[in-house]
Order: C-alpha cells, then sequence, then structure tokens
C-alpha cells in the first residue's frame, strides 16, 4: 500500500489553489532513533537508578527505539498536509526532525526557509500574564516589536480568551487547558510562516473557534509555504488539508490526496 512519491493531488473545493510545486521541505529516507537508557522499569528502579549515579556507574542497559524508519516525502509551497496514524506512530517525532529539533540517525531533512513548530504543550511562562505572554511569544516566532503591537488585539480577539472578562490581563496560571491553547496558536497563527507545523492544536477549545483555525491555515497557505497539521478527528483532516500523510510503526504507509489516504486508514481501523 505505500506510495513512494506522492502524485500530485487531486485540486479540492476547499484548496485555495494549486501548489506553484516548489518543494518547501524534502524528507530522504529519514529514520529517527531515540535510545533510553536504564534498562527495564520496576519496583525500586528510582533508588537503583540514584544508588548509580551517586557511585557514578553507567546505568548498563540501553534500549532503542526506531520511532520513524525510513520516511521519504517531498512537500510543496501552498500545501497543507495532513499526518494522521495511531499513537506511537512517529507523527509528532517526524514534525520535531522537520523542525529541526531531533537529528536523524539515517537519512536527510532540506528545508527551504524557517520551519515553526506549534504544539499544545508549546512553552509559555505559566506566572506571567496573557499579554505579557503575547508580546514575549511574538518575538519568540520571529516578529519585531512593532509587529507585535500592530498585532495584540488580533491575536487576542482572535484568541477568544476575554470574550468572558478579561483573562488576558491575568496570569497564564489561572487559564484552563483550552485557554492556553487557543492564545498559544493565536500568537502562532499572527505571522508568516515558511513552514508552519501544528500538532494536535485544533483539538481544544470549541467549535467555533476550530473552525476560526481552519480558515486561518486556508489563509496561511495563501500567504506562506506549507502547513502540516497532525490531528486525530479526521473532520479537521478533511476540512483543512488536501493531501495526506499516514505513518503506522514509524513508516509511510501512504501518501497522496486527503479522502483517498483517509479512506483507506478507516477501513484499516475500522472507524
Amino acid at each position: 500500500m505505500a506510495v513512494a512519491e506522492p502524485t500530485t493531488p487531486t485540486p479540492l473545493s476547499k484548496a485555495p489553489q494549486a501548489p506553484d510545486r516548489r518543494p518547501t521541505v524534502i524528507a530522504d529516507d529519514v529514520h529517527i532513533v531515540y535510545r533510553v537508557a536504564g534498562g527495564t522499569r520496576g519496583k525500586g528502579s528510582a533508588t537503583a537508578a540514584l544508588n548509580r549515579i551517586v557511585r557514578r556507574k553507567p546505568s548498563g542497559r540501553v534500549r532503542e527505539v526506531h520511532a520513524v524508519k525510513g520516511v521519504s516525502f517531498t512537500a510543496y509551497r501552498g500545501e497543507a498536509i495532513g499526518l494522521i496514524g495511531s499513537n506511537g506512530s512517529g507523527k509528532s517525532t517526524l514534525l520535531r526532525a522537520i523542525a529541526g529539533l531531533l537529528p536523524p540517525e539515517r537519512g536527510k531533512v532540506y528545508t527551504d526557509g524557517q520551519p515553526s513548530l506549534l504544539g499544545v504543550n508549546a512553552a509559555l511562562l505559566n506566572d506571567l500574564t496573557g499579554e505579557r505572554n503575547v508580546v514575549l511569544g511574538g518575538l519568540a516566532m520571529g516578529m519585531s516589536r512593532e509587529e507585535v503591537r500592530a498585532r495584540y488585539q488580533d491575536i487576542v480577539d482572535f484568541s477568544g480568551i476575554n470574550e468572558k472578562g478579561d483573562f488576558i490581563t491575568l496570569p497564564m496560571r489561572t487559564y484552563s487547558s483550552g485557554m492556553a491553547a487557543r492564545l498559544r496558536f493565536s500568537i502562532a497563527a499572527a505571522r508568516r510562516h515558511d513552514v508552519l507545523m501544528i500538532d494536535e492544536a485544533l483539538a481544544t477549545g470549541d467549535k467555533k473557534f476550530q473552525k476560526r483555525s481552519e480558515n486561518r491555515i486556508r489563509e496561511l497557505r495563501k500567504e506562506a509555504g506549507t502547513v502540516f497539521l497532525v490531528s486525530h478527528n479526521n473532520k479537521s483532516i478533511r476540512d483543512t488539508c488536501d493531501r495526506v500523510l499516514w505513518l503506522e510503526k514509524g513508516e509511510l504507509r501512504m501518501d497522496g490526496p486527503t479522502e483517498d489516504v483517509l479512506a483507506a486508514y478507516e477501513e484499516y481501523t475500522g472507524k
């Protein structure tokens, strides 16, 4: 079932324009291996580990986890690409490799421009107010202070966290997980990206915010290079993406137009 090289995706009604076929990301036989030291887990293992540290003895056994196995694909400017697969299939690991956060064990990742990775666990500072996090987050995303000031109100309005009170002036630790995730997405979506990678960010928030997020992704496709979306919500993938990569046990099982890949995946999972 695996497809080594994707065909040109069939244009969909939701796609804003056909990709201009300029590559933005090339993954060439990428392998990612995690090495976990310490052997087996069990009762007393924490005490044993502490004793090894105090005595400066090596843990001995190192377990290897081959998280991504020989994945190859080419992404093009103007595409929105969904990543699907079972838990632990390597989706988030692959995004981290594209972002330059994980070096491949073998193979290469080439990018045109600067990839930006947005996940629901992206770090904002809990002891600072939402407004301070907007400023710091915008600067961290590469915006100038002038750009942050110009876009500040749009970011707050887009997040919707002030709809039931002046939460933007409160510390982030007072936010629900959904409010914090909406603010993270709003900050990241406020600027143009060469490659924007979104890891489960659309799984949070109410339907109104999810719809705003999907519309914003379509706008980003017009303005920028490529959008990757990891999600277990097939409807979000259908509404947002025109191409899908299906990973299973670290391998690229299928790559093609959204409906074709999702149909095969849903038959495989029985959903």
